[in-house]
């Protein structure tokens, strides 16, 4: 045999276990198919949260009652909610609107002390717009009363408050509807708007699509 045919079964030969090519080769294998079942595992992976049963407005209890569970991908997400294996709060309000089927976020509990804002219900004689629903936010006007039997220029009161509900009302003798608004107001706020429903204040409302508050 000459020195060609060594050469070409040398290169034919079947390698050994030995080899540390044949090795590194199968260690890559290994490592690259690990890796695609943890991906795999990690995106199917589920979490049981809690969800709003309904819509929660700021300063309710949070109970089980008004929460449904439900599974979801949250991946890194995870942290930021109130989960089952967690298990909910003793004594929690929601210090932010939680709408219908929302998750919880942690963020939106608290308790009590921790409400900086207050539900106070406004009535109100004019239309609405349509856009005055729960968790919308309204610009509040007041017109104090003057010597006249009428109304100064109206002022802006309340810039960007939320409303955290709306029902339809009546007045004492039930001639005429009015739609009361329940909003949420700051403790700095309070007294002047207290003090225009006690003066007898005209209040109108409008849809603010900015939703911010100066």
């Amino acid at each position: 045999m000459g020195p060609e045919s060594s050469v070409a079964a040398a290169r034919l030969k079947r390698p050994s276990w030995k080899d540390p090519r044949l090795v590194v080769g199968i260690l890559l294998v290994l490592a690259s198919v690990a890796g695609v079942i943890s991906l795999l595992s990690g995106a199917d992976r589920t979490t049981e949260v809690f969800a709003a049963r309904n819509s929660i407005g700021v300063g309710e209890r949070i109970t089980a009652e008004n929460l449904i569970r439900t599974k979801v991908r949250l991946g890194e997400t995870e942290q930021h909610y109130i989960t089952a294996a967690s298990g909910l709060p003793e004594n929690a309000v929601a210090i932010q609107r939680i709408g219908k089927d929302q998750l919880v976020p942690r963020t939106s509990l608290g308790v009590v002390d921790a409400l900086d804002r207050k539900p106070v219900a406004l009535t109100v004689s004019e239309a609405l717009p349509a856009q005055a629903v729960a968790g919308a936010r309204v610009d509040v006007w007041v017109a104090q009363p003057d010597a006249r039997n009428g109304f100064n220029e109206p002022r802006l009161l309340l810039p960007g408050a939320e409303i955290a509900e709306v029902t339809e009302g009546a007045t004492a003798l039930g001639s005429a509807k009015t739609t009361v608004l329940m909003v949420l107001v700051d403790d700095s706020s309070m007294p002047a708007l207290l003090g225009a429903q006690a003066n007898d204040a005209r209040i109108s409302v409008v849809w603010n699509p900015g939703g911010g508050s100066e």
